[in-house]
């Protein structure tokens, strides 16, 4: 029976990697409106590039686990990002205080 593989991961991977794929996200999205459907998909398939590839290059079960993260706090933090912003810009004026 094999172990679990160790993930060694690093603070600045993560603070690297997530806002590469926010930064490529919203280039995309100015690039190709039409990609929105596939914003998920992208973010997740660049989060596993860069795992893989930069992050975890000598074990691929670490760089898969770690990627699936880098790309799904991506894309959270992307459209919570954009939910914020658009409850701000479409919130009424507020009534002064009685």
């Amino acid at each position: 029976m094999e172990e679990f593989p160790v993930v060694h991961t690093n603070f600045w991977d993560a603070f690297q990697a997530v806002p590469i794929i926010i930064l490529a996200l919203i280039i995309l999205k100015i690039l190709f409106p039409k990609l929105q459907t596939w914003l998920n998909t992208i973010s997740n398939v660049l989060g596993l590039l860069i795992s893989i590839v930069f992050a975890h290059p000598g074990n691929l079960w670490a760089g898969i686990f770690m990627g699936v993260f880098y790309g799904n706090s991506a894309i959270g933090v992307y459209y919570s990002y954009v939910i914020s912003f658009e409850a701000f810009r479409n919130r009424k004026p507020e009534e002064p205080y009685r």
